[in-house]
């Protein structure tokens, strides 16, 4: 069975992107591969890794083009928050860390309250506060 996931991102300047993902609150994972072409964070409680990489090492372990994030979706990675303010403060860090709030804080669909931004490099994250008590019965 997999004990770990791991999410591996192409961003153009690691540094750059490592004090967005660090502003944001995710904590740098000192022991994988942090330096000129990849860093390591902890995106959760349950140790859920985010790699980023150089555009050419992603290349060199994919062996495909990278996407251009900013024209296409490339694809959303979704996290949940423990409260509507988490989302809201999520949002702020976003923002204030050079990301961009493509979706505003709001509800959503009467039982969830979320917010979208993206990364420096254009990738898209979703957050999401989901209130089960009011999440419609199938």
């Amino acid at each position: 069975m997999t004990k770990d996931l791991w999410i591996n991102l192409p961003v153009k300047d690691v540094a750059m992107s490592s004090k967005f993902y660090t502003g944001i609150g995710f904590e740098m994972n000192p022991k994988f591969g942090n330096g000129k072409d990849s860093a390591c964070f902890i995106v959760s409680v349950k140790k859920i890794a985010l790699m980023l990489f150089s555009h050419q090492q992603f290349n060199h372990f994919t062996g495909a083009a990278v996407a251009d994030a900013d024209k296409s979706a490339e694809m959303m990675i979704s996290i949940d928050a423990e409260s509507t303010a988490e989302v809201d403060e999520l949002a702020k860090k976003a923002e204030t860390a050079g990301g961009v709030v493509f979706g505003k804080p709001s509800e959503v669909q009467g039982w969830m309250y979320g917010c979208g931004f993206s990364d420096p490099d254009g990738h898209r994250w979703n957050v999401l506060y989901m209130d089960m008590s009011k999440m419609p019965k199938r």
